[in-house]
């Protein structure tokens, strides 16, 4: 594949990143993105798969996902189920072996784009059973005494939100990148490609109050890009005047339409304390 990812009209890549997946897609090896949520992690495999042109196979990694699923399932339930009732499938086997991702992948016509999404959600063996899979690119269905093989390697992106640490084993296999929080040209650059028209000097003001919020000590969850997106599209539908972002008084810590920012009551009450002990020294 000749094509290289420069980033596509919707998404802003940095050139770090254009370097990492060219990389990852040049030496076929899996790209592990991490960083904080709502960075795009997952964006980006979406847009990998468009300016390559590749079909998009994406695997939702869960708490309870084994490595096995992402091969096959076989329903046995379902096979006595219709054995009792006389159904002529239950006498081939492969009426009931549910393909998974990775067998997807594998056998995809066309060079796939493959996301496994959320990686360390899984328990602490699901990345070392899985990069068996990936190293050989081929499994076997015992049940049908079959082998599945890839045609092509796929192009594998797999995100984490590092909760867990991942196994040693599996980094060296993985070409790695983490996704910076954006700096405030590369902000402004993403805030462009979602809302071309909008007025510059409201966001300038909306990413001056995201930034400080961001930075105020002991927030449980700081707010994400796609946070500011959601704030800033609400500010544009209540037709909020810039004054009101302008002229906001310090002692009121709590921005407007705080709801798209902030996420959990434990910090609204650190604001709101903020606020209150702001206006006691105020007096």
């Amino acid at each position: 594949m000749s094509k290289r990812f420069e980033g596509t009209k919707n998404y802003v890549a940095t050139d770090d990143l254009k370097v990492a997946v060219n990389a990852a897609v040049l030496l076929r090896r899996p790209l592990l993105v991490k960083g904080e949520p709502g960075t795009g992690k997952t964006v980006l495999a979406h847009e990998i798969s468009k300016a390559l042109k590749a079909p998009m196979i994406e695997w939702n990694v869960k708490s309870t996902t084994k490595a096995q699923q992402g091969l096959y399932e076989y329903d046995a339930v379902a096979r006595l189920r219709d054995g009792q009732l006389g159904d002529e499938r239950v006498h081939d086997i492969s009426n009931y072996i549910r393909k998974g991702k990775l067998w997807e992948a594998f056998t995809s016509d066309q060079l796939p784009v493959l996301l496994i999404d959320e990686i360390d959600k899984a328990d602490i063996e699901f990345p070392n059973d899985l990069l068996q899979e990936l190293d050989r690119m081929s499994f076997d269905v015992y049940e049908t005494r079959e082998r599945i093989e890839a045609k092509e390697r796929p192009i594998v992106v797999i995100t984490s939100n590092n909760e867990k640490e991942l196994p040693d084993a599996f980094l060296r296999r993985c070409f790695f990148h983490y996704i910076k929080f954006p700096d405030r040209d590369t902000m402004r650059e993403i805030i462009e490609v979602h809302y071309p028209s909008i007025q510059k000097a409201l966001v300038s003001k909306a990413m001056d109050i995201f930034y400080e919020v961001r930075e105020v000590p002991g927030l449980k969850k700081k707010p994400s890009t796609s946070e500011l997106l959601d704030w800033l599209k609400l500010l544009l539908n209540e037709d909020m005047p810039l004054e009101v972002l302008q002229d906001r008084d310090p002692t009121k810590a709590i921005p407007p339409l705080h709801g798209a920012l902030l996420k959990n009551e434990q910090d609204v009450m650190l604001f709101e304390r903020l606020a209150f002990m702001s206006r006691r020294q105020g007096r």
